[in-house]
C-alpha cells in the first residue's frame, strides 16, 4: 500500500509539472504487450470454446439452445475475460517486471540510484505502473471478443444455434454494466500485479537465486490476490448492480 501510495503521488506531481517521462511509459506499454497480447488471444480461444461446449451439451439436453449467447456472455465477459487478463499478466508481465529490477538491485543499481538522490519508485516503477494499468483493458478487450466470436463459432457449427438467437440472448443477459465491471477487474488485477512484482523486484537479494525467489514469489503472490480480489468484486457487483434480464 505505501508502494502504491508513492507511486500515485509522483504520477500526480509529475503531470502536474509536465515531467511524466511519456517515452518511457510507451516503451514499457511494448514491453509488456508483446509478451501478454499473443498470450491472451491464444487463451480467450479456448475459453470461449469450452464455456459454449460444456453449456451447449447441458442447454442441447434441456432444449435451451437459443440461451447459449448468454452462457457466453456471463462465462466470458463476466468472470472468463479479467481473470485471463489477471492470470497472464501475474505470469508473464509480474515475471518480466520483477526479474528487471530484481536484476538491478542484485548489481546494487538500486542502491546507486538511491545514492545519487534518484528516487526507483519514480523512475523505474512509476512508468511500469503507468503501463501496467493502461495495457488492462486493452488485454480484457481482446479476451471479450476472441471470447466471445470463438463461443459463437462453436455454438453455430457445432450446437447448430442460430447467430441471431445467439446474439439476442447474449444482448438480453449482458449489459454493459458487465462489461465495465471486467475493466475494473483488469485494472484492479493490474494495480495489484505490478505492485507486487516491484516491491519483490525492488528487495531481491542473494545473486540469481534472490531474483528466481522474487520472480517466485511475485508470480503466486499475485495469482492468490486476484482469485481473492475477484471474488471480492464479483459479490460487490451482485449485490449492487444484480444480473437482470434485458
Amino acid at each position: 500500500m505505501q508502494l502504491i501510495a508513492a507511486v500515485v503521488r509522483y504520477s500526480v506531481v509529475d503531470i502536474v509539472k509536465l515531467r511524466m517521462p511519456m517515452h518511457e511509459v510507451v516503451d514499457q506499454m511494448w514491453l509488456l504487450l508483446k509478451v501478454t497480447a499473443l498470450p491472451a488471444l491464444l487463451m480467450a480461444v479456448p475459453i470461449g470454446a469450452e464455456v459454449a461446449v460444456e453449456v451447449g451439451g447441458i442447454m442441447n439436453q434441456v432444449g435451451a439452445n437459443s440461451l447459449a449467447g448468454a452462457a457466453s456472455g456471463l462465462g466470458v465477459v463476466g468472470q472468463g475475460a479479467p481473470m485471463a487478463a489477471g492470470l497472464l499478466m501475474s505470469g508473464a508481465a509480474a515475471s518480466a517486471i520483477a526479474s528487471d529490477l530484481g536484476a538491478r538491485a542484485i548489481r546494487e543499481e538500486i542502491d546507486a540510484m538511491r545514492v545519487m538522490g534518484v528516487d526507483p519508485v519514480e523512475r523505474l516503477v512509476m512508468p511500469r505502473f503507468l503501463a501496467m494499468l493502461l495495457i488492462a483493458p486493452m488485454l480484457c478487450i481482446i479476451i471479450v471478443a476472441a471470447g466471445v466470436a470463438a463461443g459463437l463459432i462453436i455454438s453455430a457449427n457445432v450446437n447448430h444455434v442460430v447467430p441471431g438467437s445467439f446474439w439476442q440472448s447474449f444482448g438480453a443477459f449482458t449489459s454493459p454494466t458487465d462489461l465495465a465491471f471486467s475493466v475494473l477487474k483488469a485494472f484492479i488485477f493490474a494495480a495489484i500485479v505490478v505492485s507486487i512484482a516491484s516491491l519483490r523486484g525492488l528487495e531481491a537479494k542473494g545473486g540469481p537465486k534472490g531474483v528466481a525467489n522474487a520472480v517466485n514469489a511475485s508470480v503466486v503472490l499475485s495469482v492468490f490476490c486476484i482469485f481473492l480480489t475477484n471474488l471480492l468484486v464479483s459479490q460487490l457487483q451482485m449485490m449492487f448492480f444484480p444480473t437482470r434480464l434485458a
